[in-house]
């Protein structure tokens, strides 16, 4: 497959969104805006610049809501400088990081910034460990958390482990968008992508033998064209 080419957009009615990029062990950035509301998807490194040329400063101070699917590198390399961002610019509105339980990655990042901002911070950092699947809505927003199928290499380059993993469907006015965040191919993908007016999968893996880290792409496409449209990301890029 040749290079995915970023950023890709898409938008419905009040309801868009935009993948500033999704490249495997490098970065991933998402913005989604329902109306007013402004959410970031897997702050990568370079997410802090990417929303400047996006966004007036005024308007990333209202960014209400982070969602990470997982704590890799990749993911989640942007999220020192967008909370030191948000505390130099003097954000006061709450802001909310919503993770999959166990990802301690986020709940380091959150404690180191708060032992060093914690006593002059302006704003106040929720933290939303989402344990299970029940549905929740943030600012006019509808949000399904669901498990997915991400394992990661251990030192031996051999062995592989799982670890906590979301996807994430957001619906707002009657549409909605699914992510699938980095997954194997698993059910629960296959149920929240199929008929939704945008899904968003993966197809990390570069060859045509599922590895159970990343889908093929093979695999992504059987799940997108489910969807009423689709992107492919994390594509590798050669």
């Amino acid at each position: 497959m040749k290079k995915v080419k970023y950023p890709l957009s898409w938008s419905k009615d009040n309801f868009s969104i935009k993948i500033f990029c999704s490249i495997p062990n490098i970065a991933t950035g998402i913005l989604v805006k329902a109306s007013d509301a402004l959410f970031i998807v897997d702050p990568g490194d370079g997410i802090l610049r990417d929303l400047n040329k996006e966004l007036k400063p005024d308007q990333i101070l209202k960014v209400s809501d982070i969602f990470v699917t997982h704590g890799h590198h990749d993911h989640v390399g942007g999220v020192w400088s967008l909370l030191t961002y948000l505390r130099v610019m003097n954000k006061i509105t709450p802001l909310t990081i919503h993770f999959p339980k166990g990802c301690i990655e986020i709940v380091h990042i959150y404690n180191a910034f708060i032992k060093v901002y914690g006593a002059d911070l302006p704003y106040k950092i929720k933290l939303n460990e989402i344990k299970n699947s029940k549905p929740f809505s943030t600012n006019k927003v509808k949000v399904i958390a669901f498990p997915v199928i991400h394992k990661e290499y251990i030192f031996d380059k051999k062995t592989t482990r799982q670890i906590p993993s979301l996807g994430f469907k957001f619906t707002y006015e009657k549409k909605n968008i699914c992510y699938g965040g980095d997954t194997a191919y698993c059910s629960e993908l296959v149920k929240q992508a199929k008929g939704a007016d945008l899904a968003i999968i993966e197809a990390g893996h570069e060859e045509d033998i599922p590895d159970g880290i990343h889908m093929t792409i093979k695999e992504a496409k059987s799940i997108g064209e489910t969807a009423k449209e689709y992107f492919l990301v994390h594509v590798p890029q050669k």
